[in-house]
C-alpha cells in the first residue's frame, strides 16, 4: 500500500559526512510532514529532524548546525545531510511520513525499515 525506501547509510569516520534519502511510494494522496528518527540499542526512538510540506523544519539540539533536512515534494522524497559526524550519531535511522492514503483518506504514519549509520575510526 505505502512504502518508504531508505538509502545512504553506512560506515563513516568521525568528522565525515553521509546523505540519507527516503522515497515514499504507493497509495498516497498527500504527504504533510516527513522526518528522520534514530534509535540506539536500549534507548527510545528520538526525533532527529522533520520538515513540513511548506518547508518548516525542526531539529534535535544534538544535531542542530550539523544536519540539514530537505525534501522534494514532486518526488515524495526527504533527505538528511549529515556533516561533522560523531560516534554518538551511530544509530539506526528511520524515515517517517505523515500522509493521507488515496481513496480512503485515512491519515497514516508510515515508517521505513531503518538504515544503519556507523561513525567509527
Amino acid at each position: 500500500q505505502v512504502q518508504l525506501v531508505e538509502s545512504g547509510g553506512g560506515l563513516v569516520q568521525p568528522g565525515g559526512s553521509l546523505r540519507l534519502s527516503c522515497a515514499a511510494s504507493g497509495n498516497i494522496f498527500s504527504i504533510s510532514t516527513m522526518g528522520w528518527y534514530r534509535q540506539a540499542p536500549g534507548k527510545e526512538r528520538e526525533l532527529v529532524a522533520r520538515i513540513t510540506v511548506a518547508g518548516s523544519t525542526n531539529y534535535a539540539d544534538s544535531v542542530k548546525g550539523r544536519f540539514t533536512i530537505s525534501r522534494d515534494n514532486a518526488r515524495n522524497t526527504v533527505y538528511l545531510q549529515m556533516n561533522s559526524l560523531k560516534p554518538e550519531d551511530t544509530d539506526v535511522y528511520y524515515c517517517n511520513a505523515r500522509l493521507v492514503v488515496r481513496d480512503t483518506r485515512d491519515i497514516l504514519d508510515a515508517w521505513g525499515q531503518g538504515t544503519l549509520v556507523t561513525v567509527s575510526s
